[in-house]
């Protein structure tokens, strides 16, 4: 098994391959991995590891990696997240490539700081993701969290060409039901990709659904089982759409589920 070293960002939300992932980075902590994939050299990956928080699990509001103007002073790595920071995240999560980090810097200084770095208010990010890890273990002796992962493979599995067409038709019978709307008021069809391992990731991530279901869809063993409940999950929430007497918000197809 190859393992390697890879900085933590946890969320409370998950991030497929190919999907583009964009942060307003306030938190030290953060800041501090940031400027680390900053001196990487030029032209080369900016790596980290998204990683969705268990409900329930985080302690505090900046246990999510999110903005906290307030907070100056030096962090614990695990601050929100417990004495033992596994038991806080999923198992499964997704690499990310730092393709833009943009430095925000302070305003209104009275005085040059000394160090550069704390000029630096927030960063923005844009990433995406690239590929799932299965995460081991979590070294919490730096500045952020940093995880022993080991990278896994997408297996295609048994028919899965044909379960990403009955995706892609569910998923277009999921976005009607969504807008209202009927194939004379829907407009032509956005073309969308071919390749089933896209397409499950793709669909997955546009479809609105609870985190957990997110999660399980990230850590299915193959392609074909993830559209299999894609199609499973499309089927229902488009049913239970029809059913109500008005296009739905989000607290209407957002039920949580048990990845047990």
């Amino acid at each position: 098994m190859t393992t390697t070293r890879l900085p933590l960002f946890p969320l409370n939300t998950v991030l497929f391959p190919g999907l583009v992932l964009p942060l307003n980075v306030f938190e030290a902590r953060y800041r501090a991995l940031l400027r680390d994939l900053l001196d990487l050299p030029e032209g080369e990956p900016r790596p980290f590891g998204v990683i969705a928080i268990r409900d329930g699990h985080e302690v505090a509001p900046r246990g999510t990696g999110l903005p906290d103007e307030t907070d100056e002073a030096p962090q614990d790595p695990t601050a929100g997240f417990g004495p033992d920071p596994m038991r806080s995240f999923y198992e499964v999560g997704c690499v990310a490539d730092a393709s833009t980090i943009r430095p925000r810097q302070v305003a209104g200084e009275a005085e040059e700081p000394k160090d550069p770095d704390e000029r630096v208010a927030s960063y923005e990010v844009l990433a995406t993701g690239t590929t799932r890890f299965r995460l081991l273990s979590v070294d919490s002796s730096g500045p952020y969290l940093v995880g022993e992962i080991e990278p896994l493979e997408e297996r295609s599995g048994e028919g899965a060409g044909a379960l990403a067409s009955g995706v892609l038709l569910a998923f277009r019978r999921y976005q009607k039901a969504l807008a209202g709307a009927n194939e004379r008021t829907l407009g032509p069809a956005q073309e969308l990709p071919d390749d089933p391992a896209v397409v499950s990731y793709l669909v997955a991530a546009a479809t609105v659904l609870h985190t957990a279901d997110k999660q399980r869809l990230l850590q299915a063993p193959d392609t074909a089982t993830r559209l299999a409940e894609e199609l499973r999950m499309l089927r229902q929430e488009a049913s239970l759409i029809s059913k109500l007497p008005s296009v739905p918000g989000a607290e209407y197809t957002i039920r949580p589920t048990s990845l047990n």
